[in-house]
């Protein structure tokens, strides 16, 4: 049996990777300063949760097959130093799956936005048809307990390629590691600039994703994007291309139907971005054989990955969404998809700035013109952050002249933006509630019970 110990197991895709390992029948073991919700009852369930909080280098022994390093370990974690210590591989999370996937084959999803609901919407059609594939995925799917799967017989391993950096110890992207068979990039806009400064550093990663392909491998790229066409044509591999674009779609009564050979057909999800996302699935899932009348079939009752224009709650009065958007280019994106589908409709669009990067005011005029599709426009951040972490203050005028709009409504707290909700009709009105965060612990559910 092998034995594997996680350092900083807490973590989303930690805990789900060291579930899927205890699955697979492997020892495991775990340690983290701090373990949240999901995480903590999904550890514990299995028996594999650590007794207490901290570090504590005794754990670190011989007997240990590997030590998987978690992106939140610092450069000093001593648990960590005791592995180097005694020699101990250690793997970063990225390292391990293709360590778990080499003899498989890997697809892999990268790209600024969109990716998630890519490959989630790729292991909903597969899991439809009783396809049995590994995965790892970022966001909880419905049909699906754990989001990382490990077997041994498994023919593919379904992967989200994230481009942040792998570990205190290795800073490449994550998505460099997997040397996938089948990749797909969504699209490239800038993030991450507090470990890639400047867009040009940014867009490296996604030439290197390319060059990482196999020899003879695919690529399916969004050709719509011309940072992506740019970053295609430069490449050198040897590689068979696929670009993927909008399909057609008509929208009736709030229903969006795609255009097919065979007819139009209902969809639960809408929006450009996500007619965009549901192509690029179809191409891969056309690369792992699938017809596209099973791809069709399976497709409409896609649901959506969590926290993506997910359904808070519908009235008669009133509609709300919640989503994950942070990037710029996602805001826009979603915002302007809500529009489309709810003309009739005023729509309010809420973006919590949450992230630190986001807060940069170097990189707030990103935000130029996200939330202009919407009929009321509120931003939310709080000035205690910046304070933490010793960042340039900015003021409600600042957070106005970035998005280069003067009637949107900037609140520095979340009470204020609870009220503000509270007490305005929602008579005939769509909620946008946008943010990588949760509002400072608003319950959504609660503020839009109806």
């Amino acid at each position: 049996m092998k034995k594997v110990h996680f350092i900083a197991i807490g973590g989303s895709a930690m805990h789900n990777l060291a579930i899927a390992l205890h699955e697979k029948g492997y020892q495991v073991t775990g340690s983290d300063d701090a373990i949240f919700e999901p995480s903590k009852t999904r550890l514990q369930q299995r028996g594999i949760l650590p007794e207490e909080l901290g570090w504590f280098p005794e754990k670190i022994t011989e007997d240990l097959d590997a030590v998987i390093l978690g992106m939140h370990a610092h450069a000093d974690n001593p648990e960590m130093l005791r592995a180097q210590e005694l020699g101990i591989k250690i793997y970063s999370y990225p390292e391990y799956l293709y360590e778990q996937s080499k003899d498989k084959t890997r697809v892999v999803i990268g790209g600024s936005h969109g990716k998630t609901t890519i490959t989630s919407m790729v292991l909903h059609c597969l899991h439809y048809h009783g396809i049995d594939v590994d995965y790892m995925v970022g966001a909880q799917l419905e049909g699906f307990d754990v989001m990382v799967k490990l077997t041994e017989d498994n023919e593919f391993m379904i992967m989200e390629g994230d481009e942040y950096l792998s570990s205190t110890l290795d800073r490449r992207s994550k998505f460099l590691l997997y040397q996938p068979n089948i990749a797909l990039i969504s699209g490239i806009a800038w993030d991450h600039i507090n470990v890639f400064p400047t867009f040009e550093s940014y867009k490296e990663q996604f030439s290197k994703f390319i060059d990482s392909i196999v020899n003879g491998g695919a690529l399916i790229y969004n050709s719509t994007d011309k940072e992506v066409v740019e970053v295609v044509e430069n490449a050198e591999r040897a590689l068979k291309k696929f670009p993927y674009e909008i399909p057609a779609s008509t929208i009736d009564n709030g229903i969006t139907y795609l255009e097919t050979e065979d007819g139009p057909i209902p969809l639960e999800v809408f929006g450009d971005h996500n007619l965009m996302n549901l192509d690029g699935a179809r191409a891969i899932c056309k690369q792992l054989g699938m017809m596209d009348d099973d791809f069709n079939e399976a497709i409409q009752s896609f649901k959506g990955a969590s926290k993506r224009l997910e359904l808070i709650n519908r009235t008669k009065d009133f509609v709300a969404y919640k989503d994950f958007a942070h990037a710029p280019s996602k805001v826009t994106s979603v915002t302007n998809a809500v529009k489309a589908q709810y003309k009739e409709k005023d729509v309010v669009g809420c973006l919590e700035i949450h992230t630190y990067s986001s807060l940069n005011p170097e990189f707030l005029v990103q935000y130029k013109g996200a939330l202009d599709k919407a009929d009321i426009k509120i931003v939310n951040y709080d000035p205690e952050a910046l304070k933490i972490k010793r960042m340039e203050m900015i003021s409600p005028d600042d957070i106005k002249k970035a998005f280069g709009d003067d009637s949107i409504l900037v609140f520095t707290s979340s009470d204020e933006l609870k009220n503000y909700i509270e007490t305005l009709d929602k008579t005939n009105k769509v909620f946008l509630m946008m943010s990588s965060g949760n509002f400072g612990g608003t319950d959504l559910n609660e503020l839009f019970k109806g």
